[in-house]
């Protein structure tokens, strides 16, 4: 099956009020193009999940300040001064979840898993529940996360973490063939093949298009089972939060 589609076409039916899994880790295999699709379609009252919520001007951070996002699952939300602002001032609902954990819970949510327990965050906010999950104008809590069930295995305790299954998925690949399979570059692989799997339609974008059988079936981090829409990626720039160099020095110096 030729899954082949144009970036409009492939966000078409994104209605206002998705819940939508995005790959990503930073800035790093972001679904650049079909951000840039989604901006321009304006479906609002996004509910997104995704590692971080790019950063001002770029990646999610261009639907964050078109107001299009309502709700964001998150592990880390630096980097982005609007955020915080939308955040703050009880504009956005935001649900921090730690980091492995999100990715168990996109994982799980791909493998009909409902529920895990996980050792992570018990005895904090994140099991007793309270954590702010949005904010009233005036800086008081709206919105708290509830308390999770704990049980104890082999003396050790854990918190029940529900899986997340969303109506869609936007992910970026290196390279796919028109049937879906993808493949990934090095650390761009991050949440991408997780997220896809949790969508219930997923729309990837790749940088590269290539016919069925070019790539050899062990070199497929993403089976095509798990794709239902190929776009070609249009965006090409790739951006990073920082750049750190040190000085350059002088071969033996």
């Amino acid at each position: 099956m030729d899954k082949v589609v144009a970036a409009a076409d492939a966000v078409a039916d994104i209605p206002d009020g998705a819940t939508i899994a995005v790959g990503g880790f930073g800035l790093c295999g972001i679904p650049s193009t079909l951000i840039a699709a989604l901006l321009a379609k304006g479906s609002r009252d996004l509910r997104v999940v995704s590692n971080n919520c790019g950063v001002d001007g770029w990646g999610l951070g261009l639907l964050l300040e078109s107001g299009q996002i309502s709700r964001m699952t998150s592990s880390y939300v630096g980097e982005n001064k609007e955020f915080a602002r939308q955040y703050l001032h009880g504009e956005l609902e935001v649900e921090l979840t730690p980091q492995g954990t999100l990715a168990e819970r996109l994982r799980a949510g791909g493998a009909g898993i409902p529920a895990f327990y996980t050792a992570t965050g018990v005895g904090t906010q994140v099991a007793e529940g309270g954590l702010p999950w949005k904010y009233h104008a005036d800086g008081t809590v709206a919105l708290a996360s509830p308390e999770k069930e704990v049980r104890t295995f082999n003396g050790r305790e854990y918190i029940l973490e529900q899986a997340i299954v969303t109506d869609f998925a936007l992910v970026r690949a290196a390279i796919a063939d028109r049937h879906g399979n993808a493949v990934f570059n090095g650390s761009a692989m991050n949440f991408n093949p997780l997220a896809a799997m949790a969508g219930r339609t997923c729309v990837l974008e790749a940088e590269r298009i290539v016919e069925p059988g070019e790539i050899p079936p062990s070199a497929v981090h993403l089976p095509g089972v798990h794709v239902h829409r190929v776009v070609e990626a249009t965006v090409a720039e790739k951006r990073i939060e920082r750049r750190t160099v040190r000085p350059r020095t002088e071969v033996g110096a």
